[in-house]
């Protein structure tokens, strides 16, 4: 039996499909099985995948259900002691899995290893504007992901199949929100562990899932509903924190993911959500950098506005994602 089971959810990936299957069969650690779940795919991407010979892939179709019910029908396929799940459109590092498992093998309270996580454009290129989430918090991380998304995507953790048995899988109402919600219900039971090196490299795309920031907004406020409700009383106190810092995210998917006018109107609007959550986000000097970006979106015809945001002044985005952020520093003392 293989150590580690991947599952790979795809529906019509046939841009990048084989890319990411390429990513996983160059892993350093070969020891694993690859699920590939087709969701109703109707473009050419059941062709690719199958014109891909190794012993170790697995393909199963059935009618498009969601990236959700995907997952879980790959977990129920699945050999492995070991679950990792990778989206069809995002990369690995060789060492992706090499470096997760000794993480988990080391550490034999932790039940999900993660690593950090850089960004690439469409064309497999990497984005040095938005540097991923390079946060490390090992151990007890419940409250600190309470507070903030630090895993980043679903293609980043490498989980021990008993745990992810034991607290039930995706659960498709809160999609596309759901894996923060897995995480939060692993994180109220086991400890993390980080492997501090970039091997999750996830994909932007003008057409992905995580464009749609309304979507995102109610799914997640959804999700941090619930998980405060079950948190103990003792956490609950990092609702307004966790609410804000949800806003801030948003914020920043707003301002890079949704163009134009009505892009600048949701990121003015979820801006305020965040100023209402916490004010004292009115102090910081960056900003005026993102209400001048948002007047930039809104006021201008689009064309310009293109020109504009492209200047220096607007495109350094590691100013404007480090404001939408929370620093490891703020998580210390935190329990």
């Amino acid at each position: 039996m293989p150590l580690i089971s991947v599952i790979i959810p795809v529906y019509n990936g046939e841009k990048t499909i084989q890319e990411t299957i390429e990513s996983v069969l160059n892993q350093t650690f070969t020891d694993f099985e690859l699920i590939i779940i087709n969701d109703g795919s109707q473009d050419a991407t059941l062709e690719i995948v199958e014109r891909i010979q190794d012993p170790r892939i697995k393909v199963y179709s059935y009618p498009n259900a969601g990236q959700a019910a995907s997952r879980n029908r790959g977990i129920f396929h699945a050999c492995g002691e070991y679950i990792s799940f990778i989206d069809a459109d995002d990369l690995w590092t060789p060492d992706k899995l090499e470096a997760q498992l000794k993480a988990l093998q080391d550490n034999s309270q932790a039940a999900v290893a993660y690593s950090w996580t850089n960004y690439i454009d469409e064309f497999s290129q990497p984005l040095p504007s938005q540097q991923g989430s390079y946060m490390t918090v090992n151990g007890d991380v419940y409250a600190k992901l309470l507070l903030i998304d630090f895993i980043g995507s679903g293609s980043n953790p490498l989980i021990r199949r008993q745990a992810l048995t034991e607290v039930g899988g995706f659960d498709k109402s809160m999609t596309p929100s759901e894996d923060r919600d897995l995480w939060l219900r692993l994180a109220s039971r086991y400890h993390f562990v980080a492997v501090q090196s970039p091997q999750v490299l996830y994909r932007q795309c003008a057409n992905s899932e995580s464009t749609n920031v309304l979507r995102m907004e109610k799914s997640s406020l959804r999700v941090i509903e619930q998980a405060f409700n079950q948190a103990p009383e003792s956490l609950r106190h990092l609702k307004r924190s966790s609410l804000s810092n949800n806003y801030k995210g948003l914020t920043f998917r707003a301002l890079e993911r949704t163009p134009g006018r009505q892009g600048g109107l949701t990121a003015a609007r979820l801006l305020w959500h965040s100023f209402r959550t916490d004010p004292s986000l009115l102090r910081a000097r960056v900003i005026w950098k993102v209400l001048f970006k948002i007047a930039v979106m809104v006021l201008l015809p689009s064309q310009q506005a293109q020109v504009l945001t492209k200047m220096k002044y607007l495109s350094n985005i590691n100013a404007l994602h480090g404001y939408m952020q929370v620093e490891p520093s703020k998580l210390r003392g935190i329990s």
